[in-house]
């Protein structure tokens, strides 16, 4: 037998990269992100600085919490357009509510409807089997409509930013030097100006982050998720009480979007009947760009995070170019539909 015969045939370099890729997701998605860093550096430079940093981050932990939101109800086969309104919804209740009220008392009745809608989108869709799409642009709806109501009822008791919202929102909170491990690396940051700041957000994002990965890889209701998207049938015939998971997903996704509400009006400072809404289909966008699939069983919430990033670092890059708002909406699309059809052409390897 020939040594020909048995020997494997070279595999072309390219296949190879993208199979790397496909066993490595995230790394595409790294690279975009620094690719567009250093666009936006070369376009602007000296842009990117501590306070451009912190300003990124600000603005993309809303956007990545919502896309937590959607990668949860996403893995089911779902989707959760209602996470704007009720992210709205407990932002306004709680700015109106804080003129009279104590500041407890006041953030239990700004997630009160986080809880209610979450619980009527959980049994319409796990129980009476409503689309997840119809269910929640429903509830959508009559939240909005509620809200409208609501805020005649306060429009002469005005409203007000809780300081420690706009703490949370707005503040960054900056490091000693000391903590930095050499002193190279406080030479690198003093030089670049990246500085030894961070964003008091964090604070609240990276518990809920940790959570919801921890949720979703070592928990049974994790396992549920994936279970429930990928095989709805086996699902049941296995025991599992579909209507409970569905609607144990809904409320934790509604109380996620009440928690970025509060955490948004104190970045924005302006409650306003729309105020979370821009974000909606952004957070759709965040997940499916993150590897997580529209028809269930598959993702996680960690590409989703790099998605975000990826969509502020864009938006940032669209504005510094100029163009009429017309313009950078489409250009922001087609930019959405290819990058998301390259990643899972890439991760449909695996």
């Amino acid at each position: 037998m020939s040594t020909s015969a048995i020997t494997p045939p070279p595999v072309p370099l390219g296949r190879r990269v993208k199979r790397f890729m496909a066993d490595r997701p995230l790394v595409p998605l790294l690279i975009l992100l620094v690719v567009l860093v250093v666009i936006l550096q070369i376009l602007r430079p000296g842009i990117v600085n501590e306070r451009w940093i912190a300003n990124t981050i600000k603005f993309a932990i809303p956007l990545a919490i919502l896309a937590g939101c959607q990668t949860m109800t996403m893995l089911t086969g779902g989707i959760d357009l209602s996470v704007g309104t009720v992210a709205t919804m407990s932002a306004f209740i709680m700015a109106t509510q804080i003129v009279n009220q104590d500041p407890a008392v006041a953030f239990l009745l700004a997630m009160m409807p986080a809880v209610l809608i979450g619980l009527v989108n959980g049994i319409g869709v796990g129980v009476f089997r409503v689309h997840p799409l119809i269910m929640t642009l429903g509830t959508s709806l009559i939240g909005t409509g509620c809200l409208q109501v609501y805020q005649r009822t306060v429009i002469a008791s005005g409203a007000k930013i809780p300081d420690f919202l706009a703490w949370l929102g707005t503040g960054v909170t900056r490091l000693p030097e000391a903590w930095v491990p050499s002193e190279p690396a406080r030479q690198w940051l003093a030089d670049t100006g990246i500085g030894f700041a961070f964003p008091n957000a964090l604070l609240l994002y990276v518990p809920v982050a940790a959570l919801i990965v921890f949720t979703l890889a070592r928990t049974g209701f994790g396992r549920l998720l994936y279970a429930v998207g990928d095989n709805e049938h086996a699902t049941r015939l296995s025991g599992v009480r579909y209507w409970q998971v569905i609607t144990a997903l809904y409320i934790t996704s509604s109380v996620l979007a009440g928690i970025t509400g509060l955490l948004y009006i104190g970045l924005i400072k302006a409650p306003s009947l729309s105020l979370a809404e821009p974000l909606v289909l952004p957070s759709v966008a965040a997940a499916v760009i993150g590897g997580t699939s529209i028809f269930g069983g598959r993702g996680g919430y960690t590409g989703t995070v790099v998605g975000a990033l990826i969509l502020t670092v864009l938006t940032t890059l669209l504005t510094i170019l100029q163009m009429p708002e017309g313009a950078r909406r489409m250009l922001f699309g087609l930019i959405v539909l290819f990058v998301t059809a390259a990643y899972l052409r890439i991760v449909e390897e695996r």
